[in-house]
């Protein structure tokens, strides 16, 4: 991902010095610019090398007249030109030489490391370090030109070092500390007290480099990156017309040039080391170049004349970063297990691991997948491997590249430390296969094999050919003294093929660690066959096979993290994963994963409605972001009617089969798959409702004296504040994280404002009315529900009257749906009909809780005039199962907050069936007082859906965005430290949890604060100790806890000055005690 203040890469080129390697390293490039790692608008590139043995000069005056051809072809040029490199931020990256421990080389092995915050799931791999490191910590800030940096190494820089750039010309170089030993086998920069660079030491004597000391002791190594700027870079690009160096490019070859082997270090910049001189330069012998003495000795020379006279005189200065790190990759089996061991901090990297306690501290999985008991040591290492135990992986041991469950007879592998096993993906000719190595650890690849330190499998040759039988001249040839043999790297001690049996596998090596000492034939089999030395393997690696391994088991094991993630119902955001899958073409497998953890979780219909959910974000991530229309959208196409009938029924098996083949039919277009994936939400949240109607079994009632025919049953409530809390009683989180909300019951301007009261009447009806602005007011619906037609719409929130007809069935008033018809079940439970009115004084969308705290009115109503009762536990769940057939969710906060009086505490436990437990805070009364004083209601003037926000919460949670889960914690400890301040009556700090809760309810529910509302706190702040907007934001009511009392007047006259608040009002609170309040029977005369 890429962060603020990165330098943004006009061209990245990769140099490979196969050819094969083109497709396969340009696709990877690609990948990690489709993860949205490299900005989009960079242009990618891989170069292969025209001919081998190029040498890191060469190859890189060829990748720049490749880039120069590119940015010219873009420009509309038709020949290359040098005016393209004006503004360009070129970073070249050399892959260097084969790498024994990974066939993809040093540029593409694992680490065990995640970046936690990127939006799609990836592999971070030595060349994403390396990337991360130059393009946010070292290359910001300077002009254009061309950076140029090898891939076999790792840096970490703890900051960015300071360069200055003004001015800048010439060449510059960064260099990283090193120790005195560990320089003698490398190079380092001479420099004066400026920076400026006098020489370039490579593998010289310690007394030389002893010359290089900076002040921390260290000597700065010879370690990249390097800088040249548009001037110097317009000159290397004009060396490939000039002879010899023409013979390092692509055009050079084609023309027919003589290939030319030349250094980036010890060639182009030594030869602007101002204490070299021309002769020195041009004829001097180097190690690690080109010989002089040999065929191309007078190129060699020719071409350092040609570098001396084209860029001497170039300023060459350094850069040192102490306290950096600087990692050059080894041909070291055991520095390179070591390295990965002590990389990162994860156990697990991208893989799955069926018994986790398996492995142990100190050891890594990457990119694998192991089944059975696989137990992995301190010290060892398995990556990109598919492993069936039983399996012990011992300390010091590197398993790579194996697939066991795919191998005919999979072997039992017996394991001695400090051992490593490879499986190969090769290509010999037209033949793919795998071949199997195995080395040890401590093994030295390129002594030779006569030399005391020489081993093989850590133990000393000689015991290798008591042990077998085997003979040197087996492995390396026959020759004379004169041609001894090579080293390990060149032992063809790998069996591939076999004429009569075909492919060899893991066996025709297994019997090397001496496990199988006793197998009849096994060296006669190793004799017979085909066999290749590891030089040969890493030549014929299949690079593309091998990524493509990588990428199957790198898929296949997130699939199984995410079945382990939904069933273990872990907080784990699987949305990267849904991305990394789509990007990658495996969103069909995906589906299917997610198709049958689905089907197979009816005994939890939690983790089978965040299933659900999970298919939509796949069906989102198809349509492509802002592509097809809102996410939230209707539900309700007849086409996926039969799927969600099938799971109203509680057929999940067959709902979720349904969905998927109905699923099928909206893959074509990104507007299909937008509203595809709002039908898998809709589903969802069938679901949800039958998890959330669990509830019920909470819901106690009993039947007394029922009231005459004609006396009304009124009750009247408070509206609610929520205090701290809310989101967290929001289902499912409510039962998935667990709840905690701190609301308090109040009267807003001396009044309860919500109400409902019924009778029975002798009508065989239904009479149900409901009004807004009081009981008295005009605006009002009345309906008449004669038949139980007239009650199919009770689910559907938006109809008339929808909440009274879904409490006249909710509470057992009438049986829906029925064969009986209305009237004769009217007339036969109750003697006769009901008349049911509900009224609210608070505006539409006040955040107040007007509707859940309505429903349990209506429903404490009912039951009343029909002769039940109730307590308020009770009520409180039933108006969560109301609320669920009413398909309005939300939770269980407002009817606590309008049911129960005065401030209390209320929690659901994080499991199914629903709970909610109320505990009423028992507060002095001089503590209320003081905060009947200080609390105060605004109207904002705006109105807002809490469904709409409601959806998007829901989205947010079941994709487990780290923000939303980390919030939602700490909305419940928000919500206890309000309790405690409550108790212990501080007024400052409840402030303080208010202002912490409108934060969270911000993060909860992005876009809560219009412009306007946002003016208003802005403009009271100084009056206020804390505030919020009521519910869920977005609009209503703003409540005040302010500084001083009695600042009604106070509020209002700091708002009549403020601009573009629009129409408000201020309304005053009182603490309602009581809750819900049942008045004396009335009747009509």
């Amino acid at each position: 991902m890429i962060r603020q203040g990165a330098l943004d890469w006009t061209v990245i080129v990769l140099t490979c010095q196969n050819k094969d390697s083109v497709y396969a390293f340009q696709r990877e490039l690609e990948s990690r610019q489709r993860r949205g790692s490299l900005s989009q608008g960079t242009l990618l590139l891989t170069v292969a090398d025209p001919q081998e043995r190029l040498g890191s000069g060469g190859a890189t005056l060829n990748a720049l007249l490749v880039v120069a051809e590119h940015l010219s072809a873009r420009a509309g040029h038709t020949v290359v030109t040098a005016d393209v490199l004006e503004h360009a931020y070129i970073l070249i990256l050399h892959t260097g030489r084969d790498f024994p421990w990974d066939g993809c080389g040093r540029a593409f092995c694992w680490l065990p490391i995640q970046w936690p915050l990127g939006p799609v799931e990836g592999p971070v791999c030595c060349l994403d370090l390396l990337l991360d490191c130059l393009t946010h910590q070292v290359c910001p800030g300077s002009p254009p030109g061309v950076w140029v940096c090898s891939t076999d190494m790792i840096l970490r820089l703890p900051t960015a070092p300071v360069m200055s750039w003004e001015g800048f010309s010439g060449v510059r170089v960064l260099s990283l500390p090193g120790n005195i030993s560990y320089a003698t086998n490398h190079g380092v920069y001479l420099t004066d007290d400026e920076g400026q660079v006098h020489d370039i030491i490579y593998r010289g004597p310690e007394e030389r480099i002893r010359q290089a000391i900076q002040p921390d002791g260290k000597v700065p190594l010879v370690s990249g990156p390097v800088f040249f700027c548009r001037g110097v870079s317009e000159r290397l690009l004009q060396m490939h017309v000039s002879p010899p160096l023409d013979g390092c490019t692509y055009l050079g070859m084609d023309s027919g040039a003589p290939s030319l082997q030349i250094s980036l270090f010890l060639d182009v910049l030594k030869c602007l080391c101002s204490d070299v001189s021309e002769a020195q330069f041009v004829n001097e012998e180097r190690r690690g170049c080109a010989s002089l003495d040999g065929p191309q000795g007078a190129a060699v020379r020719s071409a350092r004349a040609v570098l001396w006279k084209t860029l001497r005189g170039t300023p060459l200065s350094m850069v040192y970063v102490p306290d950096s790190f600087y990692d050059y990759m080894t041909l070291s089996g055991h520095e390179h297990i070591r390295r990965l061991t002590e990389r990162g901090c994860e156990r697990e990297t991208l893989s799955h691991v069926q018994n986790g306690q398996s492995v142990c501290e100190g050891s890594r999985v990457i990119n694998s997948v192991l089944e059975g008991e696989v137990s992995i040591l301190p010290g060892a290492v398995v990556q990109h491997c598919h492993l069936q135990g039983p399996l012990c992986v011992l300390p010091g041991c590197l398993l790579s590249g194996l697939n066991l469950m795919t191998l005919p007879h999979s072997p039992q592998l017996v394991l001695l430390n400090d051992i490593i096993i490879q499986g190969h993906r090769v290509q010999l000719g037209e033949l793919k296969l795998t071949v199997f190595t195995v080395l040890g650890g401590h093994d030295d690849l390129e002594v030779p094999p006569n030399d005391v330190a020489a081993t093989f499998l850590n133990r000393q040759w000689k015991d290798f050919y008591s042990r077998t039988g085997i003979q040197p001249e087996e492995l390396w040839g026959g020759g004379t003294e004169s041609q001894a043999p090579s080293c390990l790297l060149d032992a063809r001690l790998f069996p591939v093929f076999e004429p009569r049996r075909g492919a060899i596998g893991l066996e025709g090596v297994e019997w090397l660690l001496g496990g199988d000492k006793t197998r009849s034939g096994a060296v006669e089999q190793w004799r017979a066959a085909w066999r290749l030395s590891l030089r040969e393997v890493l030549l014929c690696t299949d690079q593309q096979g091998e990524l493509y391994w990588r990428e199957e088991l790198f898929f296949h094991a997130a699939r199984r993290r995410v079945s382990d993630t939904l069933r273990g119902r872990t907080d784990l955001s699987l949305l990267p994963s849904i991305r990394a899958a789509v990007l990658g073409g495996q969103q069909g497998a995906l589906l299917q994963t997610l198709d049958s953890v689905a089907a197979s979780s009816s005994e939890d219909l939690g983790i089978a409605a965040r299933c659900l959910a999970c298919i939509a974000d796949v069906l989102g991530c198809l349509a492509g972001d802002g592509k097809g229309g809102l996410r939230s959208g209707p539900a309700a196409n007849p086409a996926w009617g039969p799927a969600f009938a099938l799971l109203e029924r509680g057929d999940l098996s067959a709902g979720v089969q349904a969905l998927a083949a109905e699923r099928k039919n909206w893959l074509s277009r990104p507007d299909l798959l937008v509203r595809a994936a709002r039908h898998y939400e809709g589903a969802g949240q069938v679901l949800l409702r039958q998890a959330v109607m669990s509830a019920q079994r909470f819901v106690s009632i009993g039947q007394g004296e029922v009231p005459p025919i004609g006396e009304w049953q009124e009750v009247e409530c408070p509206a609610r504040l929520d205090l701290s809390g809310g989101w967290s009683d929001t289902p499912p989180i409510a039962f998935e994280r667990g709840g905690a909300v701190v609301n308090v019951a109040v009267k807003v301007d001396g009044r309860r404002p919500i109400g409902a009261r019924a009778r029975r009447i002798k009508e065989p009806h239904l009479l149900l009315v409901s009004s807004s602005g009081g009981r008295g007011c005009r605006v009002a619906t009345k309906i008449v529900c004669r038949t139980l037609k007239d009650l199919e719409d009770h689910c559907q929130p938006h109809a008339p009257g929808a909440l009274l007809k879904a409490v006249c069935v909710c509470s057992g008033l009438v049986t829906f749906p029925s064969q009986q018809p209305l009237e004769e079940q009217l007339l036969q439970c109750w003697g006769g009909g009901l008349e049911l009115h509900s009224w609210s004084l608070l505006p539409h969308g006040s955040g107040l809780g007007t509707s859940s705290i309505l429903a349990g009115a209506v429903l404490a109503a009912v039951y009343r005039c029909t002769g039940r009762t109730f307590d308020t536990d009770s009520l409180i769940h039933a108006v969560l199962h109301l609320e669920q057939t009413l398909t309005t969710g939300g939770g269980w906060q407002d009817q606590v907050g309008g049911l129960v009086g005065g401030v209390k505490l209320a929690r659901s436990r994080a499991s199914l069936p629903l709970k909610v437990d109320v505990e009423r805070l028992e507060l002095t009364e001089d503590f209320l007082s003081l905060l009947q004083q200080r609390l105060l209601l605004v109207y904002t003037g705006k109105t807002r859906l809490a469904r709409n926000l409601l959806q998007d919460v829901v989205r947010s949670w079941y994709s487990r965005l780290p923000s939303i889960v980390e919030n939602t914690a700490q909305l419940v400890e928000n919500a206890e430290e309000c309790a405690h301040a409550c108790r212990e009556g501080a007024l400052s700090t409840l402030g303080e949890c208010l202002n912490r809760y409108w934060q969270q309810k911000k993060v909860m529910a992005p876009g809560c604060e219009p412009g306007a509302v946002r003016t208003m706190m802005n403009a009271l702040r100084p009056l206020t100790l804390g505030q919020s907007l009521a519910g869920a934001g977005g609009g209503g009511f703003l409540f005040l806890l302010t500084r001083e009392p009695l600042q009604e007047e106070k509020v209002r006259q700091v708002l009549n000055t403020t601009q573009g608040l629009g129409d408000f009002s201020v309304h005053s609170v009182e603490i309602d005690m009581l809750g819900i309040a049942l008045t004396e029977p009335l009747r009509d005369t």
